[in-house]
């Protein structure tokens, strides 16, 4: 079993779900903060499922000038109301799903409350969403950017992208289906955002994300 090797990832909003089985699976997880911002990436987006199908939801942020800056460095916009909007998404996606009322009271303060860089929001919120899952992860900031990886390292920083199949990224990775709210209109749809199996599947999304690595 691939279990316990050293895992290299980006920074990632509400991640599918490939991102957080291959985290439990991990014995170690570096969360790359030296790596260049790149445009249509899990790093200001996730995916749900909704009543009018897979929609992405996306976080708007400021760049600035320059054509090259670091993730951590990423400013929010605050030109739209993007909170509001995407947790009245999150309600009316997963509103009659079994577990959202008992989840909705954890998220709900991070649409509230005023954040000033991606990196810094992305990481808050990942760490609630592995408190619900009741996971202990060893995750550590990276200290430089690093470029050659031993057999017992995974780098998956570009390969969990939302253009990118996670079973041909990553040979271990398997679809593991689950009831979805909406799955008799358009069938199960794999590796959504967490928030899609923690709404679903409540106490069992730990259980369902670690038979999601194999081999």
């Amino acid at each position: 079993m691939e279990g316990g090797m050293n895992v290299w990832m980006s920074v990632a909003y509400l991640a599918p779900l490939h991102y957080y089985a291959r985290m439990l699976a991990a014995q170690k997880v570096y969360i790359e903060q030296h790596d260049n911002y790149l445009k249509q990436t899990y790093r200001n987006r996730c995916q749900i499922v909704t009543g009018n199908g897979v929609i992405p939801l996306s976080i708007p942020v400021d760049k600035g000038e320059n054509l090259k800056c670091l993730s951590r460095d990423i400013r929010l916009s605050d030109h739209t109301n993007w909170q509001t909007l995407h947790w009245r998404s999150l309600v009316a996606a997963y509103n009659s799903s079994p577990f959202f009322e008992y989840y909705a009271d954890d998220l709900l303060p991070f649409y509230e409350r005023t954040w000033h860089f991606l990196f810094d929001f992305n990481r808050e919120i990942q760490a609630k969403i592995l408190e619900l899952i009741d996971v202990e992860v060893d995750i550590e900031l990276t200290a430089d950017f690093k470029t050659v990886f031993s057999d017992w390292e995974l780098d998956l920083r570009e390969s969990i992208h939302p253009k990118k199949k996670p079973e041909s990224e990553d040979p271990a990775y398997k679809t593991v289906s689950y009831y979805q709210v909406f799955d008799s209109k358009f069938g199960f749809v794999p590796n959504m955002s967490i928030v899609d199996l923690l709404f679903n599947m409540g106490p069992e999304s730990k259980t369902i994300l670690r038979k999601m690595i194999v081999g």
